[in-house]
């Protein structure tokens, strides 16, 4: 994962980023609650519609540039398009085009180019981008205010643009969500999950018995949190842009898996094999069965393996880190003297009680170097001031994440 050195000249940014939101501050981001009382009362356990979340709010970036990113190899995105039996007559010369069926659901993966895209004065589609703090400084910054929640749940920030009456149909989603309204309307009508049963025979995951219990239309800056597995269904009225503020919620048996997989691999080789013997094995007349004392040695095996739990926490923190499948680095160069550092918007970055993670890779850590990497990835950043009292091996580090353009300077 490290990279080479290369010529670009190395520019400092001249603010720092804010920090996370303080967890025992009234704010109107959650209502007139603070971080603390909102997780306390509401986190998982169930929905709050919040007026005003953020008074004046506009979307991180503009429809033109939206549909320009959504047409990058790097960018995930998606096209949802509904057919309606009835509408424009912009969208029945497009339909008339595409043989589409009225009611039908069609969805489209990226990259989408600009000429992919209906026209927007066609009703009924959506345009989901994920991602979008690792490409938009502003979704980068109104995605920190979320911050209140642990690193390892913080997913993304996804935008989805549509036009009137766009939507992707009732359903529900396995993590926990903030819905903000950044431009335009949105009716979401909400209820708890009482049937999962999906549709047949549609590209997308929609309910096929949806019982709303509230409605609600979301002007820009108000927003909606969803515990997981809270059936929804946002339907846009008029052109509209939707910030999702999206966390993770690990699966156990596939969190499991792939801890144990990343902790083999990682492992070393013993010192001094532990061999299977058999000294006391009598002649069989079943050879096919399995000698119960070999089975016995491979759970003895497993268990004193699974003792080993400091294995066990790094490959999850590496695991937590790795960036995802399209994120890259660009290459720069070794910090000058006496700057800060920020950490560049698609490096993750953790730490537990004996390591620190970044990007799928960690390091042990004690006394002042811990402290100054643990407050760079609870801040991001780390002023001049501290940068200057780091160790030389930390310094090191610093300069290698630099010219692996996972941190830029801070001036």
């Amino acid at each position: 994962m490290k990279s080479t050195k290369t010529s670009a000249s190395v520019t400092a940014t001249s603010a720092a980023p804010a920090g996370p939101l303080p967890v025992d501050q009234i704010t109107p981001l959650l209502g007139g609650m603070s971080p603390e009382t909102f997780m306390r009362k509401y986190w998982q356990k169930k929905p709050l519609l919040i007026r005003q979340a953020i008074p004046g709010v506009r979307s991180p970036i503009e429809r033109a540039k939206l549909f320009a990113l959504a047409g990058q190899d790097d960018v995930e995105s998606r096209l949802i398009v509904r057919e309606h039996a009835t509408g424009s007559a912009v969208q029945k010369k497009a339909r008339s085009k595409t043989s589409a069926v009225p009611g039908q659901w069609q969805l489209t993966h990226g990259p989408l180019s600009r000429r992919s895209l209906p026209p927007v004065e066609q009703p009924g589609w959506t345009l989901l981008v994920q991602g979008l703090d690792l490409h938009v400084p502003a979704a980068y910054d109104l995605l920190q205010q979320f911050r209140f929640v642990p690193d390892a749940r913080l997913d993304d920030l996804m935008i989805s643009y549509a036009t009137d009456g766009g939507g992707v149909g009732p359903h529900y989603d396995s993590y926990d969500v903030f819905l903000l309204q950044v431009h335009g309307q949105r009716r979401w009508r909400i209820g708890p999950l009482k049937d999962a049963r999906l549709q047949d025979d549609v590209p997308l995951k929609i309910l096929t018995h949806f019982v709303p219990e509230e409605e609600h239309v979301l002007e820009p800056g108000d927003m909606l949190y969803l515990p997981p597995r809270w059936a929804h269904d946002g339907i846009a009225q008029g052109e509209c842009m939707t910030c999702s503020i999206g966390f993770r919620v690990p699966e156990s048996t596939d969190l499991g898996r792939e801890v144990l997989i990343r902790w083999m691999e990682a492992m070393d080789t013993v010192d001094k094999a532990r061999l299977y013997q058999d000294p006391k094995q009598t002649a069989t007349k079943n050879p096919g069965l399995i000698p119960e004392a070999l089975q016995k040695f491979t759970a003895d095996a497993v268990a004193r393996l699974i003792k080993d739990e400091a294995g066990l926490q790094s490959a999850l923190g590496e695991i937590l880190t790795e960036p995802k499948p399209r994120v890259w680095f660009q290459p720069g160069e070794p910090l000058p003297d006496g700057v800060g550092v920020k950490l560049d918007p698609r490096t993750r970055m953790m730490y537990d009680g004996q390591r620190v993670f970044a990007n799928g890779e960690s390091w042990r850590a004690g006394g002042k170097d811990a402290r100054h990497l643990r407050e760079l990835a609870d801040q991001r950043f780390l002023p001049a001031a501290s940068v200057a009292k780091v160790s030389e091996a930390v310094r090191e580090l610093l300069n290698q994440w630099a010219e692996d353009g996972w941190l830029h300077p801070l001036a």
